[in-house]
């Protein structure tokens, strides 16, 4: 990953779990990554409370510094922040067809549910094609669910490069193997709209819990809910004999996961207890952040309103 630049965003929509960070926080952190983006227009399709998005702007910058997260090393900034994301979405919607967007995930989704889609829901992807393609991203970390988010990227930039020559980058998904999704407790993916999670900044009440209502099959000895949650704080190595040892004792395993995430979140917690009473120091890195995320969308904007003919 040296002298690539990699780019991550995370939606402030609620307290962040285990599945954020296994799926992409981690490797954020790990890689370094150049761009940490705070997609508060996405959220807008989920939350439109101003107070209730104030705070979950603010405690998800907390969780990102609190997980090591280095603003000397990562430009952290809010997307809402930097008008080129709306500007060249704009743009992107010109070049993209009504049936290619039908075929989003989400949109397909919501259709299925019968629900009222928005605009925004619809025009998701483009919005985050934008917030890729503005940077010259390299790579971005993403759960395997989100590689389709990329290949739009790729479609738009290329359709883009096409008609009005060489301009965007065309970026690589980062899926790390055995991490792509994380399962929930109930066995589907773990996301807040299913109720499934584990916070990742969890009380020891929390945790408890939370593992404890893991679903189990009861018709097999090893808990593989259990089993492929615990996967990601030990190897499978480490945990075979233990499962093997204890099969059946369903209690006994969920405590012995308790335990790995316990010692895996207190760290974190604790720092970011501290981290959370500075709030002067948590604008200050966002307003930094943001001028330089502004500095470099705006040079690239121009190149684009350049090449469409209208600068």
């Amino acid at each position: 990953m040296e002298n690539k630049i990699i780019l991550s965003g995370i939606k402030p929509t609620g307290r962040v779990h285990i599945g954020n960070y296994f799926g992409a926080m981690k490797q954020l952190v790990d890689l370094k990554a150049t761009y940490a983006m705070i997609a508060d227009y996405h959220t807008l399709n989920f939350i439109q409370n101003k107070d209730e998005m104030k705070k979950l702007i603010l405690d998800v910058v907390i969780d990102h510094l609190a997980l090591g997260l280095d603003p000397k090393e990562t430009v952290i900034f809010k997307q809402s922040d930097v008008s080129a994301h709306t500007e060249l979405t704009w743009i992107f919607d010109t070049i993209t067809t009504v049936p290619y967007l039908m075929r989003a995930h989400a949109y397909k989704d919501a259709e299925a549910k019968g629900k009222e889609v928005s605009a925004g829901t619809f025009n998701y992807p483009v919005l985050m094609a934008t917030d890729i393609l503005l940077y010259d991203t390299d790579v971005v970390p993403v759960g395997a669910d989100q590689k389709q988010h990329i290949e739009y990227a790729r479609d738009i930039a290329g359709k883009f490069n096409n008609i009005f020559g060489e301009t965007f980058k065309l970026p690589e998904p980062l899926i790390l193997p055995d991490v792509g999704v994380v399962p929930g407790t109930d066995g589907r993916k773990m996301s807040k709209s299913y109720g499934n999670t584990i916070p990742l900044f969890a009380s020891d009440e929390e945790i408890e819990k939370s593992v404890l209502s893991i679903v189990t099959d009861s018709g097999s000895e090893i808990p593989q809910n259990v089993f492929a949650i615990h996967s990601l704080f030990k190897t499978k190595e480490e945990l075979e004999p233990l499962y093997n040892e204890k099969k059946g004792k369903y209690k006994d395993l969920k405590d012995a996961l308790i335990i790995d995430i316990k010692k895996f979140v207190a760290p974190f917690r604790e720092r970011r207890e501290e981290i959370a009473k500075d709030e002067g120091y948590i604008y200050k890195v966002i307003k930094e952040g943001s001028q330089n995320a502004k500095e470099v969308a705006d040079k690239k904007l121009k190149e684009v309103k350049e090449k469409i003919g209208v600068l």
